[in-house]
C-alpha cells in the first residue's frame, strides 16, 4: 500500500483545513486507516482511526473539531479539521494496516500500522 497525503497549509486558529490520503496498491481499500500528527520535538500522536466499514475512533483533543471520513471508491482518507488551534500545528502522517482485529482498540497502536505516507505540514497561527 502506497499512501499520498496533501492539504496542508498556513492558517488562522479558528479557520479549516481538510487533509487527503490517496492509496494505492492491492489491499488499500480494505485496509484500516489513521491519521497521526507531530509536533516538533514530540512524539507522533494517534488523531483518528477509520475501519473499511467505517467505524470511526477520534482522540478526546480534537473530537467535536476533526472528521475523519474515506471514500472507498476513490481509495482516499480525508481529514476535516475545523476550529484549529495553534496546538493543533504539527505534521500530519496518514497509516494504512491490511491487518484485520476484532478490536478498534488494537488500531489505537502506532505499531498495528505497516504503510505510512510523507506527512503534510499544518500550521496554525494565533
Amino acid at each position: 500500500v502506497q499512501l499520498q497525503a496533501s492539504g496542508g497549509g498556513l492558517v488562522q486558529a479558528g479557520e479549516s483545513l481538510r487533509l487527503s490520503c490517496a492509496a494505492s496498491g492491492t489491499g488499500s481499500s480494505s485496509s484500516t486507516m489513521a491519521w497521526y500528527r507531530q509536533a516538533p520535538g514530540e512524539q507522533r500522536d494517534l488523531v483518528a482511526v477509520i475501519t473499511s466499514g467505517g467505524t470511526t475512533y477520534t482522540v478526546d483533543s480534537v473530537k467535536g473539531r476533526f472528521t475523519i471520513s474515506r471514500d472507498n471508491a476513490r481509495n482516499t482518507m480525508y481529514l476535516q479539521m475545523n476550529r484549529l488551534k495553534p496546538e493543533d500545528t504539527a505534521v500530519y502522517y496518514c497509516a494504512a494496516t491490511r491487518r484485520p482485529s476484532p478490536s478498534l482498540r488494537h488500531f489505537t497502536s502506532i505499531s498495528s500500522y505497516d504503510y505510512w505516507g510523507q506527512g503534510t505540514l499544518v500550521t496554525v497561527s494565533s
